[in-house]
């Protein structure tokens, strides 16, 4: 393959540099790249700690680099206007799926909960996640949160769709109930939107880890009904912390050409690094392929299927790196490709692993990531947020 990858271009700096004994995890991290509604560029980072207490938090400094020239330079801004969403067939535009319409964490105090289902300990800092059947919580805790901007309407308008999935689980945690439904919305053929999306948790035998869910609207995103599920089906022999792990976390999904649907999971956790798995549904996620173990490490995978039908995936931790699928299948992909300097064997000392991409054109996009350790102009170390172009084409 032909393949270049430019020089980094900074979208932001954090102010702070490291200092032992403070831990400033979440900041600075996590990038999320979009268009926004004139063309331009939002990189939005995350710049408060890694915590459900964050959610739907306005920071307090900015969160967002502009680009007005297709990532060629950055000005900062906390963010306020709406990326672009998905273009309906209503001429509808939708937002949903990530953190920005996720609404903030409501107290436990002062709630009406249903009884309490079990409870599960996370792996990382020993977090207890209490959990509740779905269709017994208040309304303010069901459904999808999403926004829509109406065909002919000037503003966006926050909204709770109905979540139709009798067994699904939802959970509290830190003292705060969070409405999470977090993964990649796609637009098929015949005008559905299919969405593979987690945290999902059910009851019975499968309660102890979190799995994926596939999920179908043929309205537009005002309900959607479950399609299917990705279950916590491990290969032991690629993992010995297998059966502790937490779980499929993280879906990146994408619609190949054919129909097929390929979705990517994590099991990376408090134990430790854990394979990025892969699973396909030819049957638009009513039913998936036994996962299976591919790359022995990751986090957040990202998926970007190109025009000129290359298919890129983005992961990290250790560091942040690209790797190509030619065919645009994901059979076989090629060595990663590093884009952070690892100075550590630490999973975490050198980048979130967080990454997002978007294309420019059939054959360019742009990949946003974070770097714990760039030298700034105080010759100290800062977290960064950057972006580079990559141009990749088959032989």
């Amino acid at each position: 393959m032909r393949l270049e990858i430019s020089e980094s271009v900074m979208v932001a700096e954090a102010p702070f540099v490291a200092e032992p004994g403070v831990d400033r995890w979440g900041q600075y991290q996590f990038p999320i790249m979009e268009r926004l509604l004139d063309g331009r560029i939002a990189v939005t980072f995350h710049v408060q700690a890694d915590s459900a207490l964050s959610y739907g938090v306005k920071p307090a400094q900015p969160n967002r680099g502009i680009s007005a020239d297709e990532g060629r330079t950055w000005h900062l801004v906390t963010a306020s206007e709406p990326v672009a969403g998905l273009l309906l067939p209503n001429g509808d535009r939708l937002r949903c799926g990530g953190p920005d319409v996720t609404p903030r964490a409501l107290p436990l105090a002062g709630l009406q909960l249903p009884p309490v289902v079990g409870t599960v300990t996370g792996t990382y800092g020993g977090l207890t996640y209490a959990q509740y059947r779905h269709a017994a919580l208040p309304p303010v805790l069901q459904g999808v949160p999403q926004a829509r901007l109406s065909r002919g309407n000037a503003g966006w308008l926050p909204e709770r769709a109905r979540l139709d999935d009798p067994d699904l689980l939802r959970g509290s945690v830190e003292g705060v109930f969070p409405v999470v439904w977090w993964g990649d919305v796609h637009l098929l053929p015949d005008g559905a939107l299919v969405a593979v999306v987690y945290p999902g948790r059910i009851e019975g035998g499968d309660f102890a880890h979190l799995h994926c869910g596939c999920y179908r609207s043929q309205d537009n995103g005002c309900s959607w009904q479950l399609q299917g599920r990705i279950l916590y089906r491990p290969e032991v022999g690629a993992d010995p912390s297998a059966d502790r792990r937490d779980g499929f976390t993280e879906p990146a999904s994408v619609c190949l050409r054919g129909g097929t649907l390929l979705a990517v999971l994590r099991t990376t956790d408090g134990l430790g690094s854990g394979p990025m798995y892969l699973t396909r549904s030819t049957d638009t996620g009513r039913t998936w392929s036994r996962p299976k173990a591919f790359r022995g490490w990751g986090v957040m995978p990202r998926l970007l299927l190109l025009g000129n039908g290359v298919l890129v995936l983005a992961s990290g931790r250790p560091g942040a790196d690209l790797s190509f699928s030619l065919n645009g299948r994901g059979e076989a992909w090629s060595p990663p490709q590093p884009l952070v300097p690892l100075s550590t064997a630490g999973l975490q000392d050198d980048s979130c692993g967080y990454t997002s991409l978007l294309a420019l054109t059939d054959d360019t996009f742009l990949v946003a990531y974070s770097w714990f350790k760039r030298p700034g102009a105080d010759g100290q170390e800062h977290k960064s947020i950057l972006i580079r172009r990559v141009t990749v084409q088959p032989n």
